[in-house]
């Protein structure tokens, strides 16, 4: 008895054994196919930016911008394919970056989208509808018929004098503020801005910004104050001085 009772017990450690042995053997086939399947550092890397081959919510929101702005024709399909390469170099040739094609966080950033996520920039909002509004009136009031860049530029100053600690910091306090515009002396603030006023301080509120942060802009065959004058120039936009 004591023998059947011994070799029973010895049996039933030996398929404890084999079942232990199981289980291990698949915790390690297990963790080795996630090892195999979880994305290397390259590959995330690859992620941070946008290029040709890229797909989803992303690129669809930067062809739409693209689209507005005059560089892409078509449709938003969120396939980033030649035609969007070639649209995107376009855009950073003209907007000082280096033209390459590939949506880096520069180019993220003139554009006024965020590539940690399928979103523009969360600063629109933020942004009351008073406050685009009356951005709105700005740009068709100081702007209008310039090149669309020129009025996202004209949007993004204003922007830039509120972030200043030398202007007031709401955009009523800045384009109130008495001599700062010309479309308020005139009274030409009061105009009703069209659709393009209307997307260009969308974009500069955004956060694209194509004066790179100047605070000052003039007409050179019109301007006759001596001190903007002797400013210096940053960069031209149509028939804008941005300094």
């Amino acid at each position: 008895m004591k023998t059947n009772i011994n070799q029973f017990e010895q049996n039933g450690h030996k398929d404890l054994f084999v079942k232990i042995a199981a289980l291990v053997m698949v915790f390690a086939f297990v963790l080795g196919v996630t090892l195999v399947f979880l994305p290397s550092s390259g590959n995330v890397a690859e992620a941070a930016v946008l290029k040709q081959g890229s797909t989803g919510t992303l690129v669809k929101t930067m062809q739409t911008k693209l689209i507005r702005w005059g560089y892409l024709t078509g449709t938003a399909d969120g396939v980033f394919g030649p035609k969007t390469k070639a649209a995107v170099i376009l855009f950073q040739k003209r907007n000082g970056l280096v033209a390459d094609g590939i949506v880096g966080t520069k180019t993220a950033q003139a554009m006024g989208i965020s590539l940690s996520s399928a979103t523009t920039t969360s600063s629109s909002s933020s942004a009351s509808s008073t406050d685009l509004n009356l951005l709105a009136h700005v740009v068709y009031g100081e702007a209008r018929g310039e090149p669309y860049t020129g009025q996202v530029a004209v949007a993004a100053v204003v922007l830039n004098r509120v972030k200043s600690s030398s202007f007031p910091n709401t955009i009523a306090g800045v384009v109130y503020q008495y001599g700062a515009f010309d479309c308020v002396s005139d009274g030409q603030i009061n105009l009703t801005p069209n659709q393009n006023a209307i997307n260009a301080a969308r974009d500069a509120l955004n956060g694209w910004d194509p004066t790179y942060g100047c605070l000052f802009y003039y007409n050179p065959k019109t301007a006759t104050s001596k001190w903007m004058l002797s400013r210096t120039v940053k960069l031209s936009i149509g028939n804008h001085n941005f300094c």
